[in-house]
């Protein structure tokens, strides 16, 4: 007697994209090597293979599941539509991690998909903020719903990808899933992954993983409190061995961890320890990002185990140097009295600075904003500033406000990139805002700053080679691409059809001349430039006198610097605050140093 013949699988296509956002012609922006990886995307990579392993679907059903990342990737829908179309559409797209500026990209992205008969689901930020702060349903969510698009608010763990993969197999996606009232551990989950091929498409190979979620400040202008929580949520340091090891196996060695603010994990001690371990027992060769407050020099062994851990650079919130500003922005963690000890300490420790720094809050002009870039040089041992336009993103508490209010803001949410003004300011114009954040990235990054940058990493024993490519990045990304530096990689990509809707396509005898006489104009400025760097970093690291470089930067942090330094001196703000931090320290150390005498 024959066998039964076995049944045949079908198989379930799942297509994970973590859609771009279009420059300002509205093309979309792509790298042949993007700068960033996308942490959402291998997070929900990871939980789909979990859930493809465990036959979520039954056993009659496979899952082929494809992942791409847009900064790097180019989306070809035609190709989507033909993939699906040959399983009778048996699958979803999942728009992962969305972000306000990616929203219209990924409508544009949905609106053939779903022409097509095509499941979609649109998750990230964007639509976890918009759900989590506003009473009502903001209009681009509305018209992905209207589109019939399925919206995903919250995090995928605990066995809520399974059931949005379930909806979707059976042809029943819901219009919202909303899981923003529950947070879920994420210990001894899926840890954040991504094939191969696509971590190569990233400048470096980086890849990434969030060791915890949330964070316990109130940043009015933040959007992370309110989609991830205030409660430090963390993977465990076997997790975080796990994810380590199993990138080292395919040969990638950076990782940008994207916690935003790694020194309010719980466990950044054990999981510190964990990571010393494999690098000084076992020689792996593990090297990383991570984003911290300014206070993190204060927490005993910190900077020390971070640097041990591997920590070469380390973007740190810095925000502003006006106390009035941090205030208005409930940014209160920060102290401008603890930020030179903070920055000496990471010079120590041999690791590379980043900060973030916001113009547009209530107190700046385009004056004020010249002159505490001035500051910053001469008494911040800074290496790299990047400069944010203050946006009132969905999902912050600064959106919500100016939403109950009725205040105008721009209703493009394409221009939510931090870059670009998308409201009114009480003492600067959109043009003057626009115009001093064009020009802040000059006024940081002049010649003889850089050299000044160079100098002192060479003072503290910092790699020069790397720090070149971080100046020709960040100094020149606004001149030369109109982009800020994060959003940059390695060689542009424009497709003459992947153009936003509503704007026209651009006929081949326009378009391609055009594109040449662009790329050509670039790679002639970049050449002249990178020479430019290449002989400042030659001329200092051939300094004999190199090690013994100082300036008003690296002086030890003393109590004079009250009255000797602008950082301290140069408003009302800032002297209040000096004044306030001496108060306090007499009040809470006043006693014990009395007795201590004694």
């Amino acid at each position: 007697m024959l066998a039964p013949k076995p049944r045949e699988q079908r198989r379930f296509q799942l297509v994970l994209i973590k859609p771009s956002h279009y420059d300002a012609d509205g093309y979309v922006i792509q790298w042949a090597r993007s700068s960033i990886p996308s942490n959402s995307l291998a997070c929900v990579y990871a939980l789909a293979m979990d859930a493809a392993e465990r036959n979520v679907l039954g056993d009659d059903v496979a899952v082929d599941i494809s992942a791409m990342d847009e900064t790097n990737t180019r989306v070809k829908i035609q190709d989507i539509v033909a993939q699906l179309k040959q399983h009778d559409n048996f699958g979803m797209v999942g728009l992962i991690g969305v972000q306000s500026n990616q929203f219209p990209r990924a409508l544009d992205i949905a609106r053939p998909l779903r022409e097509a008969g095509i499941q979609v689901s649109i998750g990230g930020f964007h639509v976890s903020g918009c759900i989590a702060m506003l009473k009502e349903t903001q209009a681009d969510l509305k018209v992905a719903l209207d589109m019939g698009c399925s919206l995903f608010a919250g995090e995928a763990e605990d066995g809520r990808l399974d059931s949005v993969l379930r909806d979707a197999a059976a042809g029943t996606l819901r219009p919202l899933y909303n899981f923003m009232d529950e947070l879920p551990a994420i210990e001894a989950t899926p840890t954040p992954f991504l094939p191969p091929q696509n971590l190569k498409r990233t400048a470096n190979h980086y890849a990434s993983f969030d060791a915890g979620r949330g964070c316990p400040y109130q940043c009015s202008f933040c959007t992370i409190i309110n989609v991830q929580g205030r409660k430090s949520r963390r993977r465990t340091p076997d997790d975080i061995e796990h994810l380590l090891r199993r990138h080292l196996e395919y040969g990638f060695h950076w990782f940008f961890v994207t916690d935003d603010n790694f020194a309010r994990n719980k466990d950044w001690e054990p999981i510190f320890d964990r990571i010393i371990e494999l690098r000084e027992r076992d020689g792996l060769n593990i090297k990383m990002i991570i984003q911290v407050d300014t206070l993190c020099h204060k927490i005993p062994n910190f900077i020390d185990k971070a640097a041990r851990a591997g920590v070469k650079k380390v973007f740190i919130g810095l925000e502003n140097i006006n106390p009035a500003n941090l205030m208005a922005a409930k940014k209160r963690q920060n102290k401008i009295t603890e930020y030179r000890q903070m920055l000496l300490a990471w010079k120590q420790a041999k690791v590379i600075t980043y900060a973030g720094y916001i113009l547009g809050f209530p107190a700046d002009t385009p004056e004020s904003i010249r002159d505490d870039i001035e500051i910053i040089k001469k008494e911040l041992p800074l290496d790299i500033l990047e400069f944010f336009c203050l946006t009132p993103l969905p999902g912050s508490e600064d959106h919500k406000v100016l939403t109950d209010k009725g205040v105008w803001m721009d209703p493009d949410m394409n221009k939510y990139d931090l870059e670009q003004v998308v409201t009114a300011h009480p003492r600067m114009s959109a043009e003057q805002w626009n115009g001093i954040y064009r020009a802040a990235w000059d006024i940081y990054y002049t010649p003889e700053h850089m050299r000044t940058i160079m100098r002192r990493a060479a003072a503290c024993d910092l790699g020069l080679s790397h720090l070149q490519g971080l100046l020709f990045m960040f100094s020149k990304a606004v001149l030369i691409e109109n982009l800020h530096p994060l959003q940059g990689g390695i060689w542009r990509r424009k497709y003459r059809r992947d153009r936003r809707t509503g704007m026209p396509i651009e006929p081949v005898w326009h378009f391609y001349p055009k594109a040449a006489r662009e790329v050509a104009r670039k790679v002639a400025f970049m050449a002249r430039y990178w020479l430019q760097l290449e002989r400042m970093r030659r001329a200092v690291q051939n300094d004999p006198e190199r090690r013994s470089y100082t300036d008003a930067a690296l002086q030890p942090a003393d109590a004079e610097d009250a009255t000797t330094l602008a950082l301290f001196t140069h408003n009302e703000s800032a002297r209040n605050e000096v004044a306030r931090t001496k108060r306090i320290h007499e009040l809470t150390h006043g006693e014990r140093e009395v007795h201590a005498q004694a």
